[in-house]
């Protein structure tokens, strides 16, 4: 199945900047002292620049549809056994083997408003990770167990 997503501002992200730019403005417009104000320019600066940078979410380019990602990473020696799971049944992959090496990447993407997850595998190959499987859709709570 091709799939493509792009990063997006989720609303968090838009609540946060514009927390920071509000919040810096403040302590800028009231009468205090000159590090109050340092304080205000550096707030509504850093609220601008995460503005511009922080990007969150993922929407499905074929359905603008928002989705979530999660990444978990296994090491290269569970390389069959986590592409069978990913085919099959993502909800048996051996957790317990996660996290403990970079050579496999499993990237999860769900909406839960929609109900439906997409799981691709991926693999490290020196300075960047290549696609091993498609994505394969699948309900939310098939997936239920990674996402947590």
């Amino acid at each position: 199945m091709e799939k493509s997503f792009y990063r997006v501002r989720s609303t968090k992200d838009i609540i946060i900047t514009v927390i920071l730019v509000v919040a810096g403005c403040v302590l800028v417009l009231i009468p205090s002292p000159v590090s109050i104000n340092i304080t205000g320019f550096f707030m509504m600066f850093a609220g601008l620049i995460l503005f511009f940078v922080l990007r969150t979410a993922y929407k499905d380019s074929d359905t603008n549809t928002a989705y979530c990602k999660r990444e978990l990473y296994f090491p290269q020696s569970c390389r069959e056994n986590v592409l069978k799971a990913v085919s099959t049944s993502p909800s048996s992959v051996n957790m317990t083997e996660k996290n403990n090496g970079t050579g496999i990447r499993m990237d999860i993407y769900y909406s839960k408003k929609e109900g439906t997850a997409f799981v691709q595998m991926l693999e490290y190959v020196p300075y960047k990770y290549e696609e091993v499987s498609p994505f394969y859709k699948y309900d939310i709570s098939s997936v239920g167990k990674l996402i947590r």
